[in-house]
C-alpha cells in the first residue's frame, strides 16, 4: 500500500496548535481532552470492570490495568448528559491522570487527536449549562460543532467522586 505523500504545507498545518483527544459522549455532543493528561485510552469487556455497592450511578466500578486499580466512570453521566454506555460489550476508557491519581473515563467513541489553537477557546458560561462549567476549561468551534474542552483535574477531584453519597 502506498502512503500518501505529504507537503511542506500540510506537515506546517497539522503541527498547529496544542492536541486533544476527542471524545464522542453522546451521537449530538462531543468533547475534547488535554492530551498532557490523557495517559491512554484503552477498550476492555464490560466484565473487566467490578461493580462497586452504594457509589453514585456515574461510578461503574474498578479496573486493575497494568498492575493498578483505578476508578471508571460513565463521564456522559457524571456531565449529566443521557448515558450510552449501558448497552456496550466493551468499554472505551480514555484513562487520565493528574499527579498520582488516574480516573478511567468510559465514553462510547473515542474519536482520535484533534489540535486546537489555544487562543481559539472561548468560555464556556453561557455556552453550556452552569451545572457543567465547573467541569469544563472552554470551548472550540470545529465544523459547525461545539467541542467542550474537558478540566481533567476538576473531573477528578469532583465533589461526586470525592465524597460519593
Amino acid at each position: 500500500m502506498k502512503l500518501p505523500t505529504l507537503d511542506a504545507q500540510s506537515i506546517q498545518l497539522r503541527a498547529i496548535g496544542d492536541p486533544y483527544l476527542k471524545l464522542q459522549l453522546t451521537p449530538q455532543r462531543a468533547a475534547v481532552l488535554p492530551m498532557e493528561q490523557a495517559q491512554e485510552a484503552i477498550a476492555v469487556p464490560v466484565n473487566r470492570v467490578t461493580p462497586m455497592p452504594n457509589m453514585p450511578a456515574c461510578v461503574l466500578g474498578l479496573l486493575n490495568q497494568k498492575s493498578r486499580v483505578l476508578w471508571v466512570i460513565d463521564l456522559a453521566q457524571l456531565l449529566g448528559l443521557q448515558t450510552q454506555v449501558l448497552t456496550l460489550q466493551q468499554y472505551n476508557i480514555a484513562i487520565i491522570r493528574i499527579g498520582k491519581r488516574p480516573l478511567g473515563l468510559v465514553v462510547p467513541e473515542i474519536k482520535g487527536i484533534v489540535r486546537f489553537v489555544n487562543e481559539a477557546m472561548i468560555s464556556p458560561i453561557g455556552e453550556v449549562e452552569p451545572e457543567l462549567t465547573p467541569y469544563l476549561r472552554g470551548c472550540f468551534t470545529q465544523d459547525q460543532e461545539t467541542l467542550w474542552v474537558l478540566d481533567p483535574e476538576a473531573m477528578i477531584n469532583s465533589p461526586i467522586l470525592v465524597n460519593p453519597s
